[in-house]
């Protein structure tokens, strides 16, 4: 599937790393480096816009590597892209670890991978279907 993308930044478009990768990587684009505060967040800008068909979304999302060597996440995650969107697509970061982070032009600081959905319609009633697992929740099932 073609999408179209406009690449306002120097640094080269989203790509899979590796031939089973589901995400491709986002790319910070800054005029100078940002340093995060413990807990402070910001929207990292990528320099990159996108038109995705109907039906599809963008899901971004943390990068594992930034998380357990700097402690940086995303502040919700998955963020999502609607297909009518615009704008452009920005990273809000979070430093979750005790020390100051500093993020470089042009570091990779978060995935995207492209999903279908479906759009759905509500239908009222007063019961639902009984299933085995019913209301339980939130470790019904136990630890082991």
């Amino acid at each position: 599937m073609d999408v179209q993308i406009v690449n306002k930044s120097p640094h080269e478009l989203p790509q899979y790393q590796t031939a089973g990768s589901a995400g491709m990587d986002l790319r910070a684009w800054l005029t100078e480096s940002i340093t995060l505060q413990p807990m402070e967040r910001r929207l990292i800008p990528t320099g990159l816009y996108m038109a995705l068909p109907i039906g599809y979304e963008a899901q971004i999302r943390p990068r594992s590597g930034m998380a357990i060597k700097k402690g940086l996440s995303m502040v919700n995650t998955p963020g999502t892209i609607d297909s009518d969107y615009r704008g452009e697509i920005m990273v809000p970061i979070i430093n979750l670890s005790t020390e100051p982070q500093t993020i470089e032009d042009g570091e990779r600081i978060a995935q995207m991978v492209i999903a279908r959905y479906e759009q759905i319609s509500w239908a009222i009633t007063e019961t639902l279907d009984e299933t085995e697992r019913g209301a339980g929740g939130f470790g019904h099932s136990g630890t082991k």
